[in-house]
């Protein structure tokens, strides 16, 4: 199964918007398919706030990964923020989900990017495993809090 990862352009609205609902409707995030469009489209039509890559074949992806850039004098320059990551339940535990983490990267390279950051559930084993595998460390001193505006 390959993990190859396609940047998301207008296009690929209506594939992407059905795999975010998969991925909401399992994570239990209320949406309605307006509101997750207009949160998509923007980073398929070039914002400069994140990008949506199709997991897979883009005419049958079976994933999708979102990155919202930011900046961080911590790290030095341009970071960005894992939002979501979705793999269709039919085809986890084959590697898809680490290949594209460690994928991410390369594709991201050329913007410059020093760090890339992401939630998970701290009750999540398999979750923090996958993430550990692909790079990522665990920053016990600190922990992701949000405010809703």
């Amino acid at each position: 199964m390959s993990a190859a990862l396609t940047l998301a352009k207008p296009e690929h609205l209506d594939r992407l918007a059905a795999l975010c609902e998969a991925f909401h409707a399992e994570e239990g995030i209320k949406l309605d398919d307006d509101a997750r469009r207009a949160g998509l489209a923007p980073l398929l039509e070039g914002s400069p706030y994140g990008v949506a890559y199709l997991i897979g074949p883009p005419r049958a992806a079976i994933g999708y990964i979102v990155i919202c850039f930011g900046w961080s004098v911590e790290f030095g320059g341009l970071d960005a923020i894992i939002d979501e990551l979705y793999v269709r339940p039919g085809v986890r535990g084959r590697g898809v989900a680490s290949e594209a983490l460690i994928a991410l990267p390369n594709a991201l390279s050329s913007v410059g990017l020093r760090a890339i950051h992401l939630e998970v559930d701290r009750d999540n084993a398999a979750a923090i495993k996958l993430y550990r595998r692909a790079g990522f460390t665990l920053r016990e001193k600190y922990m992701f809090m949000s405010r809703r505006l």
